[in-house]
Parts: structure tokens; C-alpha cells; sequence
């Protein structure tokens, strides 16, 4: 059951609402240039969800937080409705963006008046930004937005707090640092990074993969990075666990995870409707959102997944690459609380 402590961090629904995207990146399996059947969640479901979520909020005295993904989530045309009713109902929201939406004054108003956290993906400076993406223009795009969103947020009163994530690849390592001090002048609050993975684009990766030199060199840079940052009021996130597990993957070290912990603090749902713990393994499960009709079957979720996976991990967790299971979220000298590795 969800954790009934007062004060718990928020139980956190990723909810991968669409795979359909409006960018060409070549290490992304949302590319608009790829030909595969599209699917977006039917908003029936996502309602129904929602308002099991926020009894349950009320019932187990924990905050829930939904965090809309994708694809491009803001694309979707039931966006502005879903989130419009996961406010009513009193849950926190969180979106992971693109940015290419961001020009648009109502979606900053309604991103304003009823989210937590925006996360907007940003990994090179200038063109080389823009030819990652398949996006002319964007970087300078974002430049705007961004800081505009920033500050009309704090014209608001409003807590939103507004996050630049990076994907770390070898063509954009050498000028991580400097990206992060432009985002710190855009405004951004926290950053996060990603190391480039493998599965969504395998023949993409080998040759973009971070090498253990880069990884050396990253190791280098944070705690001078950090420092420069703090005085600027922005966090940069990413405990040590999660800079171990980095380091491992240059080395080609896989780590198994012998007891996931992650769905007692997060749940996955993807675009067909399937639930998972991450969305390494979405369809491991069995469990449609479709076959959850009570708050009794929701509550019981977590300890469902965790117990199945406990007694057959899927294939993926031989190798563990969801960030929920690490430290992505924590600050330097944080440990994951809920990671069991062998």
C-alpha cells in the first residue's frame, strides 16, 4: 500500500500519455522520422485514474504527483482537459516537455497556475541543440520561453519550479558546463542529466555512448559545477549512486537489481495503458488500467509488482537502467533509500 506517513514525499504516476513527437532525434524511439504505428491513451481511462488517485491522496494522506510524459505530452489534444481535472481533484502535476509548446501563453498559464515541476530537455548549446532535435531554431526558441515561463511564474506567486534536463553524449560533454551556466541564466531552478542509452536506439548508440574518459571527465567537472551553480541559486542534481552507475555502464558493467524497490514510491503507465514500476519493462506485468475499478485494486499495486518481480525480475532488471532506481532526484551526498543491488 501507498506509504501513510504525513509529510511522505509525493507517490509519483508517470504517465507516458502518447508516443507520437514532433522532433527527429536520432537516439530517441519517439523520432518523428520513424515509421511505427502511433498510439495516444484513451482520456476516459486517464480521468478515471485520476480520480481514483486523488480518493486514494485523500485516503492514505500521501500526496500523489502526476507526471505527464511522452512523445511531446503538450501535442496531445485532452492535455489541457486532464490537467485541468487532476488539479480539481487536488494532485500535483509535473510535466516533461520538449519545449516546443512553450511559446504558447496559455500553456504557460496553465503550466503556471497548476504544476509543481516542468522539465525541459536541452542537451548542446545553440545549432548543435537544434540538429539533435531536428529543430531550426529551437535553441534560441527556448532562450526566450524559458525565462518567460520563469518569470511569469514568479509574477504569480506561483512554486512552479522549472528544470532543464541533458542527455550527456560524447559530441556534447566537452560543453556540459557551459550549458548548465546558460541554463542558470535562463532561470532554471534544477538541472538533471541523463547518460545517452541504448535501448530506444541501438544503432545509434555505440558511437555516441559516453566512454569511460568522458565519464572521468564529468567526475571532474560536477563538484566544481555544483559549487558554481549553488552560488547561483540552481541545484544540480544527480547523487553519487547515480554518478556510480553511470561510470559502471562506460565500463560495460551491468547491474543487477535482486529486489526492485521503485513501485513503492513510483508507478509507470504507458500510452496502451499498461503498469510497471519503469518503462523498462511496461508490459512485464500484465496490469491494464483498464482492470483497476476500485481503490482497494489501486492500493494494492505497488505490493502486486513488487512481489512479482521479487520472485521472476524481468529480463531488463539484469541490467537496471531506470533512473527511479538510482539517485537522478538526489543532491550529491544522497544514497537512492530504496535501491537492493547485487
Amino acid at each position: 500500500m501507498l506509504d501513510q506517513n504525513q509529510g511522505a514525499a509525493p507517490y509519483v504516476v508517470l504517465w507516458r500519455v502518447m508516443d507520437e513527437c514532433n522532433l527527429a532525434c536520432p537516439f530517441c524511439a519517439y523520432d518523428k522520422r520513424l515509421k511505427f504505428p502511433r498510439s495516444t491513451v484513451e482520456t476516459r481511462d486517464v480521468i478515471r485514474m485520476i480520480e481514483m488517485l486523488s480518493a486514494l491522496q485523500k485516503a492514505k494522506n500521501r500526496p500523489v504527483m502526476m507526471s505527464w510524459l511522452g512523445g511531446e505530452p503538450t501535442l496531445w489534444a485532452d492535455f489541457g482537459k486532464v490537467v485541468d481535472k487532476a488539479a480539481h481533484g487536488g494532485l500535483m502535476q509535473s510535466l516533461t516537455t520538449n519545449g516546443t509548446t512553450l511559446g504558447s501563453r496559455t500553456l504557460r498559464e496553465k503550466l503556471v497556475s497548476n504544476f509543481s515541476e516542468v522539465t525541459v530537455s536541452v542537451d548542446a548549446i545553440g545549432k548543435k541543440h537544434e540538429d539533435l532535435r531536428g529543430w531550426k531554431g529551437g535553441f534560441s526558441k527556448l532562450a526566450a520561453w524559458i525565462p518567460k515561463l520563469v518569470s511569469e511564474a514568479a509574477e504569480n506567486g506561483s512554486p512552479l519550479c522549472v528544470r532543464a534536463n541533458i542527455v550527456l553524449m560524447r559530441e556534447t560533454m566537452d560543453e556540459f558546463e557551459d550549458l548548465c551556466m546558460t541554463l542558470a541564466n535562463w532561470g532554471v531552478s534544477q538541472i538533471t542529466f541523463n547518460q545517452l542509452g541504448g535501448r530506444d536506439r541501438p544503432e545509434y548508440y555505440p558511437e555516441n555512448r559516453l566512454q569511460v574518459a568522458d565519464v572521468e571527465h564529468l567526475k571532474q567537472v560536477l563538484p566544481r559545477l555544483r559549487n558554481r551553480l549553488q552560488e547561483r541559486g540552481v541545484v544540480l542534481l544527480g547523487g553519487d549512486p547515480y554518478v556510480r552507475r553511470i561510470t559502471d555502464t562506460a565500463q560495460n558493467m551491468p547491474l543487477k537489481i535482486n529486489r526492485c524497490q521503485v513501485a513503492k514510491n513510483f508507478l509507470f503507465i504507458d500510452e496502451k495503458g499498461n503498469l510497471a514500476p519503469c518503462a523498462f519493462v511496461e508490459d512485464y506485468f500484465g496490469i491494464s488500467v483498464k482492470n483497476v475499478r476500485t481503490l482497494a485494486e489501486l492500493a494494492r499495486i505497488p505490493t502486486r509488482i513488487t512481489k512479482a518481480q521479487n520472485r521472476c525480475p524481468a529480463s531488463a532488471c539484469a541490467d537496471c537502467m531506470s533512473t527511479q532506481q538510482f539517485s537522478k532526484f538526489a543532491s550529491s551526498n544522497q544514497e537512492a533509500e530504496y535501491t537492493d543491488i547485487i
